[in-house]
């Protein structure tokens, strides 16, 4: 009987120390997997800060191309565009002196 313990208690011992490893191995993956998603999170960021440069520069270019267009509805959008500008600036302005 002593011996069916022992080999119980040896049985469990070798299971608690696998269960052990194990949760150590997994500690490791889920840090890796930190720094993984970590790094990915950066990439995300660094990609919408170069969308959100190029996505201006599009618009300074659209800009560019509608001042020196022939186009008339360009050259009547870039108007419009610019008597609102001016139009708000003139508004600040008086409110200012106000």
């Amino acid at each position: 009987m002593a011996n069916k313990h022992e080999k119980l208690l040896s049985e469990l011992e070798f299971r608690m120390r696998q269960l052990m490893y194990l949760c150590d191995s997994l500690k490791e993956e889920n840090n890796q997997l930190k720094i993984r998603l970590k790094d990915k999170e950066e990439e995300v960021m660094r990609a919408n800060a170069g969308l959100e440069e190029l996505n201006s520069k599009f618009n300074n270019l659209k800009i560019a191309n509608a001042l020196s267009g022939t186009d008339t509805e360009s050259v009547e959008k870039t108007k419009k565009r610019l008597s609102k500008l001016v139009h708000d600036i003139e508004k600040c302005i008086s409110l200012l002196k106000i």
